[in-house]
């Protein structure tokens, strides 16, 4: 049993502006390297240990400059640097392929009710979804170790700093760091989905216990939840919970992350439209494509 209960979105919704939508940046005119450069003389006490030469190519600035941005306190950053790295953020967007859910090109699909439930292999932070889930640590604020290929330091790179922002302000409200097997909700700025949910994982010490399990599927669930009570996401993308840092074998994972999902759609018929599972590995790929012809 929690010792305390953990906090609705209806408790914080209003103190991050869940539902209003994000002010997306009109970034025509703005050049990346003068936007990099002015980022990093914005930070110039945390990068003066590096050694920053006006010749360095674009992508060491800013490979650096999401170096420094990984490692920052939540409301770091002006509003006036904020919209400077907002308008970077979505000049890389526009760069990106994004994955529009229409048009997926889908390993292994099936369907619960009227749910579509697919394997997607490809970046997260591309797919156009509702909602995509983020494994994140129990204080909510992304990874702090620079340029970490973690999806949790991923996702807060490719979203901005706001995402940090509002994930600090829903601990601070809570008063504890998040307990394993629940969630949160924020919006996803400056990505292609609207919204990301945060959900903390179990971390695996030698082997797999029943608890492990109970808490895995607590993530998917809770997440779910979230999503039946806010009936304009209809869509949700789901990374590998558990299964990078925290060392949940993925097979294992897999088969409790599509059992309970399968689960829970039998007993929502209709809440969602779409489910997808997105993996980055071939192995990932062809554990839930097995899973999946499996059903």
């Amino acid at each position: 049993m929690l010792p305390h209960k953990p906090l609705h979105f209806s408790e914080y919704a209003d103190e991050i502006d869940l539902f209003e939508p994000c002010d997306t940046v009109k970034s025509d005119g703005h050049d990346k390297e003068r936007l990099v450069a002015e980022l990093l003389d914005y930070l110039q006490d945390p990068v003066q240990v590096f050694e920053r030469r006006s010749n360095q190519p674009l992508f060491s600035k800013r490979q650096l400059l999401r170096g420094v941005l990984n490692t920052l306190a939540p409301y770091t950053l002006n509003a006036d640097a904020i919209e400077q790295l907002n308008h970077l953020l979505q000049l890389e967007l526009r760069e990106k392929a994004i994955a529009r859910t229409q048009h997926l090109e889908m390993e292994s699909k099936i369907r619960v009710g009227d749910t579509k439930v697919l394997v997607w292999q490809g970046d997260i932070t591309t797919l156009n979804t509702d909602a995509i889930v983020n494994a994140a640590n129990n204080q909510l604020l992304g990874c702090f170790q620079p340029l970490h290929a973690c999806i949790d330091n991923v996702i807060h790179s490719a979203a901005g700093v706001q995402l940090r922002d509002d994930c600090y302000t829903i601990i601070q409200k809570q008063g504890f760091v998040e307990p394993t097997g629940t969630a949160k909700i924020t919006r996803a700025y400056n990505l292609p989905s609207r919204f990301v949910l945060h959900t903390v994982g179990p971390v695996v010490r030698a082997q797999v216990t029943e608890k492990n399990r109970a808490d895995l599927a607590g993530t998917y669930i809770s997440c779910l939840e979230i999503c039946k009570e806010i009936n304009t996401i209809q869509s949700i993308a789901f990374c590998g919970i558990s299964t990078g840092v925290f060392d949940y074998p993925p097979e294992e994972a897999a088969k409790v992350a599509f059992n309970n999902v399968v689960s829970w759609l039998k007993n929502n018929m209709g809440c969602l439209d779409l489910i997808i599972f997105n993996v980055f590995s071939d192995k990932d790929k062809n554990i839930y494509k097995s899973l999946v012809e499996a059903l």
